[in-house]
């Protein structure tokens, strides 16, 4: 059945009833790689619940599920999982994430895009809690073989770097355990943990989750370029471009320029491949 975009983005918001404390906070810092130094004061910030801060990127898991659930489900959207693919992520943060949290979140579908041999669906998600708006995550989410359906093509502007030499470099090691502790927040498909799921797929071996990708890069620069201050993150997005085995390196490459970090993340051991592209953090 074809997607219906007019219907998908008239459908009416699901709702979902979000709970988060300091050890889900801890759990989703853990799975991506904080705590290393262990007595690192910078690192006890990710780690130890006395001095706990938020990377803003938990919006995408908090409650346990991605900040799209619920929105493959809306009326109008009727596609297989298996030509499923996570195109971009962004999460826009109206303030910071409280370490103990309990918010509404609304997912709906904002936009529908044909892109001709497949669709992609921007799907919305907007937690509020009882002193306001905390964030809003938009999912882009690729569907091969659903496009040719009429609809408006979308923007493919892309994030370039600038023509000039990094102002920073960062390389990050990934855990070769790292994937089966991030999918505890709540991501548990068998492609990032069963080795024979994984064949079945097409990879040698279980990849990483691509949103931990996300959130191990948005570390690197809230550590190197805003002083350890999540609180000045106002907006990340990116492009998933490639994948991640665990027990490679991720190279984190950074621009800065006023009020934003523009990134390139690529993956070391097999010639710099691209991982993470059209990648953004706006900063206070």
């Amino acid at each position: 059945m074809p997607i219906d975009a007019a219907k998908a983005v008239a459908a009416a918001p699901r709702r979902a009833e979000l709970v988060w404390g300091h050890k889900d906070i801890q759990l989703y810092h853990l799975g991506l790689g904080a705590g290393t130094p262990a007595t690192d004061p910078d690192e006890l910030r990710y780690t130890l619940e006395s001095r706990l801060h938020v990377l803003p990127s938990f919006a995408a898991v908090a409650g346990g599920g991605m900040a799209s659930q619920g929105g493959l489900a809306a009326p109008g959207i009727d596609v297989d999982l298996a030509k499923v693919l996570h195109g971009g992520q962004k999460v826009t943060l109206h303030r910071p994430i409280p370490v103990q949290g309990k918010a509404v979140q609304e997912a709906s579908v904002a936009a529908v895009y044909d892109k001709g041999s497949a669709a992609v669906v921007v799907l919305r998600a907007e937690a509020h809690d009882d002193d306001g708006p905390l964030w809003t995550c938009d999912s882009q989410i690729f569907v091969r073989g659903e496009g040719g359906f009429g609809g408006e093509r979308g923007s493919s502007q892309r994030q370039d770097p600038p023509d000039r030499a990094p102002d920073r470099t960062v390389d990050v090691p990934v855990r070769e355990d790292l994937a089966q502790l991030y999918r505890l927040s709540g991501d548990w498909n068998p492609l990032h943990a069963d080795p024979e799921f994984a064949e079945l797929a097409g990879f040698d071996k279980p990849i990483l989750h691509g949103l931990c990708t996300y959130g191990i890069t948005l570390k690197a620069v809230v550590d190197t370029e805003l002083g350890a201050d999540v609180s000045r993150v106002l907006s990340y997005g990116t492009r998933f471009t490639g994948i991640v085995f665990p027990g490679e390196t991720l190279r984190v490459r950074m621009w800065r320029s006023d009020g934003r970090v523009q990134v390139t993340v690529t993956a070391v051991e097999r010639e710099d491949a691209a991982v993470l592209s059209d990648t953004v953090v706006e900063h206070s």
